[in-house]
């Protein structure tokens, strides 16, 4: 008999100070669980017993609940692709509950334990490689140390399921801050009197000095959304799908699916299959952020103020900041990355122009210029005005990673284990949580994709 008590202390706040937002729900029957990945380190801290969450399978893969636990499908709004729907919520995961944890408080949540009455027609399930994917990327963006939600582990169901063919199914465990986003406040506030108690919640769990204040909690969530798109763009992250459903009021990166990283830097790289116009290509994830925030905004104005009249033009205010904070974290960034206490725009941008007329590598080229410039392929009169400024090699090598999850590597890594080998994912894991260590046995894994892998590839959401 599974032990059920695998989760100790889980509570669910979330459910009992904002009624009307979660629905009671229970994870689909895995008919022969298997734990695939067990993030350790993580149970550690989360202080949950690594050993009793491997003797419980059943927990993890949703089909039984853990003891105290009362599992929720939650609901929200978004905007897709820029048109509104009114409705979507988690049609393919359950939260479990809430652990406190050395003072602050994350979320338990199941990704693809069933349908829910939020599937809108899906069969609510999802297969090895997107889950894998998301485990791996999210743990290396967390080495990397940009904010994220975290991967607790990954079961396989024992249910086959239908993609281009049939699949092997499995669900991820994942850890988050919270899983409260911008489209949830569009559901709320469309709803009577939820999205006061809605941002009251969000202000205690996330933001508790701007108590009291909304404008505050707006301005804390714009300044925390500048500083992580910043990283991402810093870092050569593309999501690939910044629906207002996937910008998190915390300020973490949530949901990665169709996502990859830069080889070659190209401001217009898109890898999403499904983002057929570009909208969420690498050089508009500010811009698509501050739309984003812009609807985050709109749900506010009755808390800001008593009309919306007088409310606009204080949000609006605050909103058009979004760009200089952008600025002030990228350059505070790039000046890191080059080794400098400060950088001036100009040589920034004469940076990324040469980047991008060569196709350089953007994780390569920076390590290059640590080791040897002439090697980077940087343009040698930038180099010059770049090394008259005393960069410091030592401070560049503790922030520009030598490794990150290539789509290549990744792609073959998922590949193998969906067909049942996961030898390559666990190399691979091991490297990108290591993102600093320059080891020769990984040389091989700082190589950029071919060109002809480049061309055309395509990442997929996995639904």
């Amino acid at each position: 008999m599974t032990d059920t008590s695998t989760i100790p202390g889980l509570e669910s706040t979330y459910v009992q100070q904002v009624p009307g937002l979660t629905v009671p729900w229970e994870g689909a029957h895995a008919p022969e669980p298997r734990l695939l990945v067990l993030n350790e380190p993580l149970a550690e801290e989360l202080h949950l017993d690594p050993a009793a969450l491997r003797a419980a399978p059943e927990v993890l893969a949703g089909s039984t609940a853990p003891q105290g636990s009362a599992p929720v499908a939650m609901a929200y709004s978004g905007h897709q692709f820029g048109g509104y729907a009114p409705l979507l919520g988690d049609g393919r995961a359950l939260l479990l509950g809430e652990l406190s944890v050395d003072g602050r408080r994350v979320d338990l949540h199941l990704k693809g334990s069933g349908r829910t009455p939020f599937s809108r027609g899906g069969d609510g399930l999802a297969v090895v490689g997107p889950m894998l994917r998301e485990y791996l990327v999210s743990e290396a963006m967390h080495a990397l140390g940009i904010p994220t939600t975290r991967s607790l582990a990954v079961t396989t169901t024992g249910r086959d399921v239908m993609r281009d063919g049939p699949e092997p199914g499995a669900v991820l465990t994942r850890v988050a801050a919270s899983h409260i986003r911008v489209g949830t406040f569009e559901y709320a506030v469309r709803q009577d009197s939820l999205v006061g108690p809605l941002a009251d919640y969000a202000i205690a769990r996330h933001y508790p000095e701007a108590e009291g204040d909304y404008l505050a909690f707006f301005e804390a969530v714009v300044e925390a959304q500048a500083s992580l798109v910043a990283k991402w763009m810093l870092t050569g992250f593309v999501h690939g799908v910044m629906n207002t459903d996937n910008t998190t009021i915390s300020g973490q990166t949530i949901d990665y699916g169709p996502c990859a990283f830069l080889d070659a830097f190209d401001r217009s790289a898109v890898f999403s299959s499904i983002d057929n116009g570009g909208r969420y290509a690498f050089g508009n994830q500010p811009a698509v952020l501050q739309w984003n925030l812009a609807r985050f905004g709109e749900t506010l104005l009755a808390l800001i103020g008593p009309t919306p009249e007088e409310a606009i033009p204080t949000v609006t205010a605050v909103l058009d900041t979004f760009f200089e904070r952008y600025e002030r974290h990228f350059h505070a960034g790039m000046a890191a990355k080059l080794g400098l206490d400060s950088v001036d725009a100009e040589l920034v941008s004469d940076l990324l122009n040469i980047m991008e007329r060569g196709g350089l590598d953007w994780t390569g080229t920076f390590r290059a210029l640590t080791e040897d410039p002439a090697a980077s392929r940087v343009d040698a009169a930038w180099v010059e005005r770049w090394r008259a400024l005393g960069p410091s090699v030592t401070a560049m090598n503790l922030v520009n990673p030598v490794y990150i999850p290539r789509n290549n590597q990744l792609d073959a890594a998922l590949t193998a284990a969906t067909s049942g080998d996961l030898g390559p994912f666990e190399a691979l894991l091991d490297v990108v949580t290591h993102p600093f260590d320059k080891r020769e046995e990984w040389a091989e894994f700082a190589l950029p994709a071919p060109p002809e892998f480049q061309t055309g590839f395509r990442t997929f959401c996995g639904t």
